[in-house]
């Protein structure tokens, strides 16, 4: 669960898309050399507190530690405050350094900044999590076969949809556990369309371009593998 040079960002992306209250995982600091960073997710959100190495010990606060796992011992019995309003967050769920952060999400982000005109190391701070997206989309109707402009938005397992960006209530929630395939269609008579494959229904959407639709399609069926892997983790351990 060390991750060495991953950033500030990436570790609040990756415990917030794939971790669970109590993942955490530690990194080196980009403030000094002899500085760790120990990020850990508490209900939605990821904090990060400083750990200082020594050479002999981890200073943590006002508490040293002869190890690292000992520190984590200390705070699985022993809850961390994770905010000005006193959260509390226990250390249960390392994040094991196996799991990779899709170079999607990259992309998606250096799109983003070509189309504001800001650098990237600009968006970085305000970047949305890994494994979120929001935007337009034109959605084909259910019943009456027209198209509507619809505002997007992708977070952990839910794709919902509004009227628009300042609807504060979604027209519908779609459980992505329950998605068979997304793939690119060219059965309407419209560009850069693709669809989500649904039991009951599928839903055919558009993008404005084909590289919007193409990170889409990428995103979502990251997250459907996602899904089928712990998935196939739970049954496995259900079985065993």
């Amino acid at each position: 669960w060390y991750h060495d040079n991953l950033t500030r960002h990436a570790a609040e992306a990756l415990l917030l898309s794939n971790g669970q209250d109590g993942s955490y995982l530690l990194r080196k600091s980009n403030e000094r050399e002899d500085l760790y960073s120990l990020s850990v997710r508490g209900k939605d959100s990821v904090k990060h507190f400083h750990v200082e190495h020594t050479g002999t010990s981890f200073k943590f606060g006002f508490n040293e530690f002869s190890s690292l796992k000992e520190l984590v011992m200390h705070f699985a019995n022993q809850p961390l405050i994770g905010s000005e309003t006193g959260t509390l967050i226990v250390l249960k769920h390392p994040y094991p350094r196996q799991v990779e952060e899709p170079s999607i999400y990259e992309s998606v982000r250096v799109h983003t900044a070509m189309q504001t005109g800001r650098t990237e190391s600009d968006l970085v701070p305000n970047a949305p999590s890994l494994g979120t997206k929001e935007g337009y989309l034109i959605k084909q109707g259910k019943i009456v076969k027209n198209w509507k402009t619809r505002w997007f938005t992708l977070h952990r397992n839910e794709l919902k949809y509004f009227k628009d960006q300042t609807a504060t209530e979604p027209i519908r929630a779609l459980d992505l556990t329950e998605c068979s395939a997304v793939q690119f269609d060219y059965s309407q008579e419209r560009v850069n369309c693709f669809c989500l494959v649904f039991p009951l229904r599928t839903y055919y959407l558009c993008a404005k371009t084909g590289i919007e639709a193409d990170e889409w399609i990428k995103i979502l069926r990251w997250k459907l593998s996602q899904i089928r892997k712990q998935l196939e983790e739970r049954n496995a351990a259900l079985s065993s």
